[in-house]
């Protein structure tokens, strides 16, 4: 055994399905070992949707995290089992394909025909964020093809915007270096996981969430400048305030339309900003891309000042139609996502965005480290009230998470409760709520009150948990 259980009840129990389940024991052998790791969702504090445009961002490992088991053998084949559990409402769903068509004439599959591959039969689109681990691996650090099994077990709740899909991709990653002898750094190894979501599932992340999910600390803020992915340490959370996440029960995926349409038009503001800041443009070998000679600011709009994008926000329209812009500055510097001509975008309010938000991250860092206090605990929550208005300004708001917003605010500090916003992506998901340590029993009234009031249970998030390289890996030697 290797890595540190560190008194973690999900590991516990996992093993305990590993020698109980049937679909263990139908999918295992007993001839090889098996190696396990371990990663945790997480909870956005401060800084969410400008990750993509280099902001600051403050992220917290929460309790919830996947497993995966992963036992090489040499079977041509792939197998995947998924246990269902009731914080994902779902039964158990498998996969299973021919390692040759994975690795069709000895070469892995080209990324994007992979995406394909797997989007041809929606049952099985699930199977992209594990088994695309593998491809990365191949095709990334030239990882030896063999059989492999894979059983994963994740109670990170899907589609709340607590990154479940980071702790899936982590976890199998984790495990399947440990069972094939490849040695990766954390922050390596978060962003292959990043290239599984954007290349393999085509959903166009940033790279907080897998970071968070592999190098995560307990009960710390993961301090990470997205330039593109700059551990720059982590935040003690005082002893006197936590935080809390609360479902609003509306659920979110970065794969929707409205953060990836947010995504775009905060790129094509860069482009608009660096014609009239006269940066030297020309155009990409990818006919949808612009490459920018950006001294300034190095390519990412967290850069700016909100002193200097006042400057030229006037001149970014509220709203610009995707022909239009490619008529005039011809694509964008972003290499996961497209203008679409058919498609009108907002573009001043997403370009503001991470300008205004790594400000408010990085003021939020400075006074945790202050002595705390109840000054510092109230100016900590207006700057996430203010996060989450910037959020709602730019389309990513929902009805269920300002309601959860509001009645924070309405309780406020005379309860313990100081701030609120929509963490991830935004458009439902979660809300991450600060408070004083011993205000737990108001977020669970203000959850009971928003089942109330909308008929949907509210779960609470609370406490933490180390990510995958604090818990490094389990191996279980076969008998």
């Amino acid at each position: 055994m290797h890595g540190s259980t560190r008194g973690l009840v999900d590991v516990e129990t996992f093993l305990l399905t590993l020698s109980r389940s049937p679909d263990a024991h139908a999918l295992f052998d007993q001839e090889n070992d098996i190696f396990v790791g371990r990663a945790p969702g997480r909870l956005d504090v401060m800084g969410g949707i400008a990750d993509y445009s280099g902001s600051l961002v403050l992220q917290l490992p929460i309790q919830q995290a996947a497993l995966a088991a992963v036992q090489p053998n040499h079977l041509q084949s792939v197998e995947i089992v998924s246990l269902g559990n009731s914080e994902n409402g779902r039964g158990n769903s498998s996969f299973s394909m021919l390692l040759n068509d994975l690795v069709p004439e000895g070469r892995p599959l080209e990324y994007s025909a992979a995406r394909e591959y797997f989007r041809r039969n929606s049952a099985h689109e699930w199977a992209a964020y594990i088994a695309g681990v593998l491809l990365v691996l191949m095709h990334e650090c030239d990882a030896r093809c063999r059989g492999i099994r894979i059983l994963l077990d994740s109670h990170v709740p899907e589609g709340k915007g607590v990154s479940s899909s980071a702790a899936i991709e982590v976890a199998t990653m984790q495990a399947i270096c440990a069972a094939f002898g490849i040695k990766l750094e954390p922050r390596t190894l978060a962003l292959l996981c990043q290239k599984v979501e954007n290349r393999v599932v085509g959903a166009p992340c940033g790279v907080m969430d897998q970071m968070t999910a592999a190098s995560g600390e307990q009960d710390r803020l993961l301090k990470l400048l997205c330039q593109p992915a700059d551990v720059q340490g982590s935040v003690e959370v005082p002893h006197e305030i936590a935080f809390w996440g609360i479902d609003s029960g509306v659920r979110h995926s970065v794969s929707g339309s409205d953060y990836s349409s947010v995504r775009v038009g905060a790129f094509m503001g860069y482009r608009i900003i660096a014609d009239l800041a006269g940066l030297p443009v020309r155009a990409s070998a990818n006919t949808a891309q612009v490459e920018i000679r950006d001294a300034r600011w190095n390519g990412y709009l967290a850069n700016l000042t909100p002193a200097e994008f006042e400057q030229y926000r006037r001149e970014i329209p509220e709203q610009m139609a995707g022909e239009e812009f490619l008529a005039k500055f011809h694509g964008t510097t972003d290499p996961v996502t497209r203008v679409d001509p058919q498609q009108t975008y907002a573009t001043r309010q997403p370009t503001a965005h991470p300008v205004y938000e790594n400000f408010r991250v990085r003021r939020f860092a400075e006074l945790l480290v202050e002595c705390p206090g109840e000054r510092q605990f109230e100016q900590l929550g207006e700057l996430m009230y203010e996060s989450h208005a910037s959020y709602s300004a730019c389309g990513l708001g929902s009805e269920g998470t300002d309601l959860l917003v509001d009645l924070v605010r309405a309780r406020g500090p005379k309860n313990g409760l100081y701030g609120a916003k929509i963490t991830g992506g935004g458009s439902g998901g979660a809300v991450a709520v600060l408070g004083r340590r011993e205000a737990r029993q108001a977020v669970s009234e203000i959850a009971s009150a928003y089942a109330t009031k909308t008929g949907c249970n509210a779960i609470v998030f609370g406490h933490s948990s180390p990510g995958a390289a604090g818990f490094g890996f389990l191996h279980l030697t076969c008998k």
